[in-house]
């Protein structure tokens, strides 16, 4: 679907990475002249040890962008589209530029994420860095503390759901995004979670790892939506509008993803409660 710039109010999304591994042998391993593999290995292992089983994910500063799945949503609320970066060659250097090609593209759409604050944007930012792009308007550092972006409180620049939710950190949204997406019908975890992006990396599953990245969009972008409606930007009614017309939406092109297939096959609807 072709659309105008101006259609686009916001860009939801979600990015998945894998670890640097030679990046990790020269900061952490120096001296042991690892090679990248055994780098990754030796990081996960020191993780566990440290943390416990599962808890051996990379920090962001270590990692690269090899999914970024967006979906690109009206001044209304309407899903327009839904895209994965530098399909089918998932390369980090194309995704990044990309993804900040794109949001000047749209003229600086909002972002919508969940705890992108934290990972997310980190990521492509120094990615950015990493590969030598210029975005001053995203790093504004001169403007007025208010104005700038990057600013925790700049609603108009990020919207990471996470904040809200938690009260911007007051209190912990145990469960996360998996949560808030069941407690609304939909479907949340379906098998797959960060933790095993790395290694599906490893087995060649890069489609899958973004299959993965545009089922958590989704989920995304439906507690984006019922986030509206708590925020009193959204009629209920209107709400479950969009989200019908989202299904129809997907249920439309399950034939080009295999990621819509399996988000339909778990789908659950909302029922309100009666008084």
């Amino acid at each position: 679907m072709d659309q105008q710039s101006s259609e686009v109010d916001f860009l939801v999304f979600d990015v998945e990475c894998v670890a640097d591994g030679d990046l990790i042998s020269k900061v952490r391993y120096p001296k042991l002249e690892l090679t990248p593999e055994a780098a990754i290995a030796q990081y996960r292992a020191e993780l566990v040890e440290r943390l416990g089983e599962g808890r051996d994910f990379i920090p962001a500063t270590f990692m690269l962008p090899i999914s970024v799945a967006i979906a690109k949503v009206s001044s209304s609320y309407e899903l327009l589209d839904l895209i994965v970066l530098d399909e089918p060659e998932f390369r980090p250097h194309v995704i990044a530029k990309k993804f900040w090609q794109g949001w000047h593209h749209y003229k600086r759409p909002t972002f919508v994420t969940f705890n992108g604050r934290g990972y997310d944007l980190p990521v492509l930012e120094l990615a950015a860095y990493r590969y030598g792009f210029s975005v001053p308007a995203w790093f504004n550092v001169e403007a007025r503390s208010y104005e700038q972006t990057r600013n925790r409180y700049n609603i108009d620049a990020h919207i990471d759901l996470l904040d809200l939710f938690s009260n911007y950190g007051a209190m912990r949204v145990n469960g996360g995004l998996n949560l808030l997406a069941n407690i609304i019908g939909k479907p949340g975890k379906t098998g797959i979670d960060g933790s095993q992006v790395q290694d599906m990396y490893d087995a060649g599953k890069v489609s899958e790892i973004n299959d993965y990245c545009r089922c958590d969009v989704l989920d995304t972008y439906f507690v984006f939506l019922r986030s509206r409606v708590m925020l009193g930007k959204l009629e209920l009614v209107e709400e479950q509008r969009i989200v019908a017309s989202t299904k129809k939406w997907l249920e439309e092109r399950v034939e080009e993803s295999t990621a819509y297939a399996h988000y339909l096959e778990h789908w659950g609807d909302w029922t309100a409660p009666e008084f």
